[in-house]
């Protein structure tokens, strides 16, 4: 069964960086494109950013673009999300997720796995 276990959220101030990381688990990731969702409260899933599994293509929301990073080391089937320069209006919950084969990496609907999400709060 797969699992995707999402670290690193908590509170922090704007301005201020933090990594996610997300641990996967359960079968083979060799090939398995990978992406990150955010979901605010009152509000719908919005994609975050996605990569290939080679690595070498990466996909950003514009609203994060230039101030994050999505990466992993698939040695340890693990995808991060570093995000620097932190605004009131990055706190949501954030999930990581595996792309269906050949999905669309910006469309929530085609992702099959979801890990639990971990919280983010910036305060102003």
């Amino acid at each position: 069964q797969v699992q995707l276990v999402e670290s690193g959220g908590g509170l922090v101030q704007a301005g201020g960086s933090l990594r996610l990381s997300c641990a996967a688990s359960g079968r083979t990731f060799k090939g398995v494109d990978m992406g990150w969702f955010r979901q605010a409260p009152g509000k719908e899933r919005e994609f975050v950013a996605a990569i290939r599994w080679s690595g070498s293509t990466t996909y950003y929301a514009d609203s994060l673009k230039g101030r994050s990073a999505i990466y992993r080391d698939n040695a340890k089937n693990t995808v991060y999300l570093q995000i620097n320069s932190l605004k009131p209006e990055d706190t949501a919950v954030y999930y990581c997720a595996l792309v269906r084969t050949g999905g669309n990496v910006y469309t929530a609907a085609e992702y099959d796995y979801w890990g639990q999400g971990t919280q983010v709060t910036v305060s102003s």
